[in-house]
């Protein structure tokens, strides 16, 4: 059923003159502040500010007090470029944003970046500005929210109940992803979604009829979604009557397109290109306020009557915080193995003896990285029962299923499998949302190569400490004969410059299940995995180090009595070579060194004492061997070593045969040590 319990409704929104006041208490917050700050974008909240009011003040489901409780509403302002507007409603609710922190908009250390940051801001959910992640973010919030549902409510219990809101522009609406986005959330059903369509008809270069011409409604109908239309987006009453429309229908996601105008008010710059990136001017400024009966002698004014009328969210807020916790309790009572878990799940808490589930491989067994991570997999998300995800459809390839689940569909939203389809960038960010809402921990699988369509998300996964799993595979040229187009070969170095990311690229099935360990530990942002296609041999653990020395990112691997002559390193697939190597080295009487790296993120983050100890300073031999770019690795081999990698683009060929060509083999690890040596 639908929520009826947000707000007190009536037949239709009046416009009353309080709500008028709100209204432009909004906008002028919204201009000031640009103003002040000397850059921004006063349009978009000048233009949305009255469907931002009908929906904060009449439907939305917050606590200001507590802007984490779990069955709030979600709210993402997708046109993050706006993001005054979100800035000015969280002030006015009650959230801790002070008049101050408005003044301090775009300015070293505030709270009010110039776009929105969720670990920065009380009440912001998601970090936008780039366009289309937004509303794509969106979409795995409402997965998150309808997954929770089916597993945890039952009868006269409701305990996860609420709706996912968005503001979304033009610009949103063309970028790429929101297609993808769009496309899965309609085909999914998900109808507590409800996107707000600022539909202003204005980009940066002007009116959007330049590139923009398409029938939106058409198409998002044709994705599966509810379309509704406002055709003035100052009609409170309209607005208000097309979002008790949309919540009403649960069967599929909805679009309200409201036709709004850039800078209303402003005189001279309304519905305009010039009121969307740049503040107004200060004659220009006056002339809205004139024109809109606002102070003209008042900066970030906001009458008593406002803060007195917006700030009943806090009652509000918490009335529907205590009467959730309430249900809780009863619900606690009634079925307490369900509301301990839903809680461990919603703070994040792991169960006991998790770890003890992952395999021990034995020694010699070949396996692929790729197939040894869906073995741990296989074991790990039933204990964790949280750990969801899927595979850009890649199932096969990618190893990311797990016996025994079923898919997540419209009509099996119990489903902890994914079909995220041919959307890399949609299903990473829909990741990122799932991740954000809590609850879950999401992982999606593509090919390394394919990392490149979905960067924007994984860069935004790591700024926001997301902790997203992606799992990438076909990790380099071993890919084989599909050929250079799909041979990663700047992926991994690319991805390791992304700070917060941590990449691992383990290099036997030992070293995976570890890798697993430390991506579901790392609770403050994400995880890449970088898994092979080929078969690689699991090592002798009596005799080489444990894999556990993955969770610190490096580690000996084995070892000489004293100082080493030489230092060999390696990731992934090419561990086999320099063990190979090392072993031959040993016998010929040279003192060397072998480091297993499948990190650096994890390994920089260790003591220098640590770091020291595995790369002694001393040693200057030394050679890194990894089938990717050399840029970078010169940090670690230093001036007198060398690095074995590919700066060039691969080819089409066997596996074998193009690790052979180019340079991938013990043969060479043991040629390039013996001349590094002078042997």
């Amino acid at each position: 059923m639908p929520q009826t319990d947000v707000a007190p409704q009536s037949e239709s929104l009046q416009n009353t003159s309080i709500d008028q006041l709100s209204i432009n208490t909004i906008r002028f917050l919204s201009v000031d502040a640009v103003q002040k700050a000397e850059s921004g974008h006063p349009g978009m909240p000048m233009g949305a500010a009255s469907m931002a009011y009908v929906l904060w003040q009449r439907y939305l489901k917050h606590n200001p007090r507590h802007p984490k409780w779990f069955d709030r509403d979600r709210f993402v302002l997708s046109a993050g470029h706006g993001s005054m507007l979100l800035y000015s409603l969280l002030h006015l609710t009650g959230y801790d944003l002070s008049m101050e922190d408005l003044k301090q908009f775009r300015q070293w250390g505030s709270k009010t970046p110039g776009h929105p940051e969720n670990d920065i801001t009380p009440g912001v959910e998601t970090t936008t500005g780039p366009l289309g992640q937004g509303i794509a973010t969106c979409v795995g919030m409402a997965i998150a929210e309808r997954f929770l549902a089916a597993h945890f409510n039952e009868p006269s219990f409701e305990v996860v109940n609420h709706f996912t809101y968005a503001i979304v522009s033009d610009g949103d609406l063309m970028e790429g992803i929101s297609h993808e986005a769009a496309s899965l959330a309609g085909h999914l059903g998900l109808g507590r979604l409800i996107c707000l369509y600022d539909d202003n008809k204005i980009s940066i270069d002007g009116s959007t009829e330049l590139a923009f011409t398409e029938d939106v409604g058409k198409r998002f109908e044709a994705y599966g979604w509810q379309v509704l239309y406002v055709e003035d987006g100052n009609d409170l009453a309209a607005i208000d009557r097309a979002i008790a429309e949309a919540r009403a229908d649960l069967s599929r996601p909805t679009l309200i397109a409201v036709r709004t105008v850039i800078g209303f008010g402003s005189p001279h710059k309304q519905g305009t290109s010039s009121a969307h990136g740049e503040p107004l001017g200060e004659d220009e400024v006056v002339a809205a306020k004139q024109n809109l009966g606002w102070p003209t002698d008042k900066h970030f004014f906001v009458p008593d009557e406002v803060y007195e009328h917006m700030r009943q969210a806090v009652t509000r807020g918490e009335e529907e915080e205590r009467r959730w916790n309430e249900l809780m309790t009863r619900y606690a009572q009634s079925h307490p193995a369900k509301a301990k878990k839903l809680r461990d799940w919603y703070e994040g808490k792991l169960p006991e003896g998790w770890e003890d589930v992952l395999p021990e491989f034995a020694t010699g067994e070949k396996l692929a990285s790729r197939a040894s991570s869906g073995k741990v997999l296989g074991v790990l998300a039933p204990k964790l029962g949280n750990l969801i995800g899927g595979s850009a459809d890649l199932t096969p390839s990618n190893k990311t299923d797990v016996k025994g689940r079923s898919d997540f569909q419209k009509d099996n939203y119990r489903g902890e499998y994914f079909r995220f389809g041919v959307r890399e960038h949609g299903m990473a960010a829909a990741m990122n949302g799932m991740a954000l809402h809590g609850g879950v921990r999401p992982y999606g699988g593509t090919f390394l190569i394919f990392s490149d369509y979905m960067r924007p998300s994984v860069r935004l996964a790591a700024l926001m400490h997301a902790p997203s799993i992606f799992v990438f595979t076909h990790d380099s040229i071993g890919l084989g004969e599909d050929g250079p187009t799909h041979q990663p070969i700047e992926q991994l170095m690319s991805l390791r410059a992304i700070p917060n990311l941590v990449v691992l690229r383990p290099g036997d099935a030992n070293e995976v299940a570890q890798a697993w360990r430390a991506a579901i530990l790392n609770q403050n942002g994400p995880t890449a995995f970088a898994l092979s296609r080929q078969n690689l041999p699991t090592l002798d653990r009596t005799k080489y180090a444990s894999a556990e020395g993955v969770l610190k990112g490096a580690y000996i691997l084995s070892d000489s009595a004293g100082t080493p002559d030489i230092i060999l390193i390696a990731t992934g697939s090419e561990l086999q070579h320099i063990v190979a190597a090392g072993e031959t080295l040993a016998s010929e009487g040279v003192k060397v060194r072998l480091v297993s790296m499948p990190s650096w993120e994890l390994f920089e983050a260790q003591p220098e004492s640590y770091r020291n100890e595995v790369f002694p300073p001393e040693v200057k031999k030394r050679i890194a061997i990894e089938a990717g770019v050399t840029l970078g690795w010169e940090r670690y081999v230093g001036p007198e070593g060398r690095i074995i990698g590919i700066d060039h683009f691969g080819a089409s060929a066997p596996a074998g045969i193009l690790m052979e060509e180019f340079g991938f083999t013990a043969e060479n690890v043991l040629k390039q040590a013996r001349e590094l040596l002078g042997r």
